[in-house]
């Protein structure tokens, strides 16, 4: 048999096993990171359109927008007008999940003056089909104006971790849990998994390691009634001063990326005000700090985790009512601090 006949027989078999490959993916619903930025991509232009057809939507989805249980199209779908150039994604093929955190424009008064926010996302496939949308919209133009200016997202949240350092779901999970439980009612005594090289972004704002701006002084946690921007995660929690966080609830891991570290999640920091505001630091000093009022924070975070190590955090919040939960949850589970991964289990 001549070499020419043999290389098209070997590129036969290839090309015939890399098409039942895809009729099985196709069959069993498997989608891998570019099928499921893909997703996304379909919902998000669904949604500029105004148009559910233009979505490969499942007969019964479930669709929330910042907690509120909704129908397609309601919300966001009626008055997004445009997408942003931030795009940050934590892809899931194992469970069949993606999160994401991107910029976007709503209506505004005029058409020439659109509202820049935000949106997080979680979409949850099967058979090809989104079954679950959960929305969480920040409309805060600043929050959005920030990100864009960032640009594109830290590269560590794009790096792939070393083969032979890929950790277990469950310690990604149980990792990324220890940045909550260290911040809930934090004493400066925990243990907390913080890389020496740790930052965190909030709205597109830098709040660890924040460069001082001209005539100002570093404060020192020996004597600061207030945690600062200045400090690095660690030496925050160390600190003691974030004991006003009293309780982090409804902790939902939506998505779990193994090949990058990645884990993100959705939560509710409550900030219960009253005698919570009057604490000691771990030396002894009394302080005074904390929202004056019952408070809510919803929150979408992600985790970039190294090593068993907590390297970078990106979060984007807004003010929630007092005491709400993400609409994806029991009462019971909602009001509890308990670490759930809802990546396998399901959301409903």
């Amino acid at each position: 048999m001549s070499k020419t006949l043999i290389a098209i027989g070997v590129f036969g078999l290839s090309l015939a096993g890399a098409l039942a490959a895809q009729n099985g993916n196709e069959k069993s619903g498997a989608c891998d990171r570019a099928c499921l930025e893909g997703f996304v991509d379909q919902y998000l232009d669904a949604v500029l359109a105004h148009d559910p057809k233009l979505a490969p939507l499942a007969k019964n989805v479930k669709f929330t927008e910042n907690g509120q249980k909704l129908v397609i199209p309601d919300g966001l779908w009626n008055s997004m007008v445009g997408k942003g150039t931030y795009r940050l994604f934590v892809d899931d093929p194992q469970a069949g999940s993606v999160a994401f955190i991107g910029t976007m424009k709503e209506e505004g008064r005029t058409p020439d003056k659109p509202i820049a926010g935000v949106i997080a996302l979680r979409l949850k496939l099967q058979n090809r089909q989104i079954a679950e949308v959960e929305t969480f919209v920040v409309r805060n133009p600043d929050t959005a104006e920030r990100l864009e200016k960032i640009g594109t997202p830290n590269h560590l949240f794009l790096d792939p971790a070393p083969e032979a350092q890929r950790m277990s779901r469950a310690d990604l999970i149980k990792t990324a849990n220890m940045y909550f439980s260290g911040m809930q009612q934090n004493d400066g005594k925990g243990v907390y998994p913080f890389s020496d090289d740790c930052n965190r972004i909030e709205n597109g704002m830098q709040t660890t390691n924040a460069p001082l701006k001209e005539g100002q002084t570093r404060p020192n946690p020996a004597t600061a009634t207030n945690y600062s921007s200045a400090w690095g995660c660690k030496e925050q929690f160390q600190s003691g001063l974030l004991h006003f966080v009293t309780r982090i609830r409804d902790r939902r891991y939506v998505a779990v990326d193994q090949e990058r570290g990645l884990v993100f999640s959705f939560v509710f920091f409550d900030h219960t005000a009253g005698k919570t505001r009057h604490f000691e630091t771990p030396d002894g000093r009394a302080v005074v700090a904390g929202p004056t009022q019952p408070w809510t924070w919803e929150i979408a975070e992600m985790f970039k985790v190294e090593n068993g190590k907590l390297r970078q955090i990106e979060a984007v919040l807004d003010r929630a009512p007092y005491g709400m939960t993400s609409g994806w949850s029991s009462w019971e589970d909602g009001m509890t601090d308990r670490a759930r991964d809802v990546t396998t289990t399901g959301s409903r």
